[in-house]
């Protein structure tokens, strides 16, 4: 019986969740040398964050049904601060495509997070500020984030994974990957018992 394997990567900015691109963009392949891994769930080409890959389709289906409700915490760069009533409206779902996001949790940050640089700067415009949002969502739908972040009026200019249920980016940096310890895959098996 084969060995599985489950990794954490850190994507960068600009790769593609993939391992193959006619059109010779970056792809996961230029950074991960490990065969059998698939990615458990996708990140945006524009999106930069906390991946997990494994070669166990049934690890990999628990941590992408909607049904097992694991966690994913993203960290949002928006246009302008939040209003409580946009923070609600993100809390409490907003209809995309006819059809409501489940409920969320957000919060706005005090501080802006210590994050790399981004290697392409975000759009800059003088007279209007940023502020970063922490978004805790329990389902994958398309661009979801950039999505809600726009339906309440705050587009989101940088997008960042840090956490998949009780895996954590921590200090990953973009481009690297590790393997998950035995007892971190425990974890998200009881998480969604």
């Amino acid at each position: 019986m084969p060995v599985c394997r489950t990794i954490a990567f850190n994507k960068p900015y600009g790769v593609l969740p993939c391992f193959t691109d006619s059109g010779g963009r970056p792809t996961l392949a230029d950074y991960i040398d490990v065969s059998g891994v698939y990615a458990a769930g996708r990140l945006d080409q524009d999106s930069e964050g906390l991946m997990i890959l494994t070669s166990d389709g049934r690890l990999a289906h628990r941590i992408t049904d909607p049904r097992h409700k694991l966690g994913k915490i993203y960290l949002a760069q928006v246009e302008r601060e939040p209003t409580d009533d946009a923070v609600s409206r993100l809390q409490s779902g907003v209809m995309l495509s006819g059809q409501r996001t489940r409920p969320a949790q957000v919060r706005v940050l005090t501080d802006s997070p210590l994050m790399p640089d981004r290697p392409v700067p975000i759009r800059f415009r003088k007279n209007v500020p940023t502020a970063w949002i922490a978004i805790t969502l329990y389902e994958g739908m398309n661009r979801q984030v950039r999505r809600m972040t726009a339906a309440v009026g705050h587009p989101t200019l940088r997008l960042i994974r840090i956490a998949i249920g009780p895996i954590q980016l921590g200090d990953l940096l973009p481009g690297t990957w590790r393997d998950l310890a035995p007892e971190e895959i425990s974890q998200i098996a009881r998480r969604m018992e």
